[in-house]
């Protein structure tokens, strides 16, 4: 039960970057999972093999999960939408690639382990107690850091931009700044979820990151709803633990819980292009309207 309890943690943390990311500022990202995978095998390299302090190997891992946000935002600030997400898919799946690749640091297909726990100064976490807690006092900590960000001038300029960019930058604000910062926050939030979450399970593989879990991620911020932190949060903890029905309710038949099993990804799938169809009808249902209105004032 703390197993998966942890594994909720490190999953509001991720899901919390990328309500900000789409929530707030409405940029798709269908690449959170790449950047959760930088995270992860960034500080399991970092103190597994040359031997870095837990804390700095993170902070580390961190920072370089913002940068190569950052290293995908600017080569995208054109995009949008659909064509946004088309980019960020493809940057999930050629890191994909490179995790299975780039054998001296993740060890390819056979995955990386022997990842030492989580340590401060001689204290060195290894009860499944002691990193439940930790995973769960980073994560409070960052949705507090996050709430705090929404309500700032910061998450101001970020309404604004998912309202309409035209006229964010009508009233003075910096568009491409906006979108630069918060897609680097938002990897480096998920590039700290990776990073816990090596050091939480003691073994990472490439599957853990692949676009499955970017669908995941997405769909929870998608059925959590528009400029909310609570409502991705709660999808995002049903979605986890929904594999684990079978244990965590002992009524449910075992066909019961595998038959949920194998659906998850299928519904979740269906429930972000459902949402994007229905959205993408409502934008052009608006352009025509106001096409009409302005073809009255003309007449």
């Amino acid at each position: 039960m703390l197993k998966v309890l942890t594994f909720v943690g490190v999953n509001a943390i991720v899901v919390v970057g990328l309500a900000l990311l789409f929530g707030f500022a409405g940029q798709v990202s269908l690449g959170h999972a790449a950047f959760f995978g930088v995270g992860a095998y960034a500080s399991a390299f970092l103190t597994g093999t040359l031997g870095v302090p837990w804390l700095g190997a993170v902070a580390l891992a961190v920072v370089l999960a913002c940068v190569v946000g950052w290293a995908v935002a600017v080569p995208s600030l054109r995009l949008k939408g659909h064509y946004l997400a088309m980019a960020t898919l493809g940057f999930n799946e050629i890191m994909s690639v490179v995790f299975v690749e780039a054998r001296a640091v993740t060890g390819g297909n056979d995955g990386l382990g022997n990842i030492p726990f989580p340590s401060i100064g001689p204290l060195e976490l290894r009860s499944p107690t002691a990193l439940c807690v930790l995973v769960w006092a980073v994560a409070l900590a960052v949705a507090l850091a996050a709430r705090n960000i929404t309500l700032s001038r910061p998450g101001r300029a970020m309404r604004a931009l998912h309202a309409t960019e035209p006229g964010a930058l009508a009233v003075g604000i910096d568009v491409a700044a906006v979108k630069v910062r918060v897609f680097a926050l938002s990897a480096g939030l998920a590039g700290l979820a990776g990073a816990l979450y090596a050091h939480a399970v003691g073994f990472i593989s490439p599957s853990s990151f692949g676009l499955d879990f970017s669908i995941l991620l997405m769909a929870a911020v998608v059925l959590g709803g528009r400029e909310s932190l609570l409502g991705p949060l709660a999808a995002m903890t049903a979605f986890t633990l929904l594999p684990y029905s079978g244990a965590l309710l002992p009524g449910i038949p075992r066909a019961v819980a595998e038959t949920i099993q194998d659906w998850v990804p299928d519904l979740v799938g269906l429930t972000v292009v459902l949402t994007l169809i229905v959205r993408a009808r409502g934008a052009s249902l608006r352009f025509a309207t106001r096409k009409q209105a302005e073809a009255g004032e003309d007449s």
